[in-house]
């Protein structure tokens, strides 16, 4: 009865081991492929920076009254610029729902810098600006994001 479990056992390890074996130069060869598309993208070598922070930039004054943020904008776009070398600003809509289930919609500007190193002394920065920004906008936060994360400064 042993012997018949090991015949039968036997008989499942050879295909197994065959499809093992004679995949493996295919897996091989697709790697290899894999690495030379790598190898060879025109971006190999190039420098680039991995990380993102954000700045949501309000357009209202006391969270409700329409503002020209050009100033605002203009500043953060300094002040990042100044910490990390550039900056793009860019125009959107933000929304979300009040307490009375009410879409509330208001124009932002969103600034950004990508980075080399987002250390804990650039991102307190960041943060202190935001909450300047805050202050002197009378906003109940500003949000920031930083490497996909979304923060919101109160």
């Amino acid at each position: 009865m042993a012997i018949l479990k090991t015949k039968k056992i036997f008989y499942w390890m050879i295909p197994i081991l065959i499809i093992v074996f004679l995949g493996s130069p295919f897996y091989a060869a697709d790697q290899k492929e894999a690495s030379e598309v790598k190898q060879t993208s025109p971006l190999k070598g190039q420098f680039y920076l991995e990380e993102t922070v954000k700045i949501y930039v309000p357009s209202t004054y006391d969270m409700d009254e329409p503002i020209d943020n050009t100033p605002y904008v203009n500043e953060t776009l300094a002040k990042f610029s100044e910490m990390f070398g550039g900056a793009t600003a860019i125009d959107g809509t933000g929304s979300w729902l009040s307490d009375d289930n009410e879409l509330v919609k208001e124009k932002v500007t969103i600034v950004y810098s990508f980075a080399e190193d987002l250390n804990k002394k650039n991102l307190k920065e960041v943060v202190n600006y935001a909450r300047y920004l805050k202050k002197e906008m009378k906003q109940s936060s500003v949000s920031i994001e930083v490497n996909g994360k979304m923060f919101f400064i109160e």
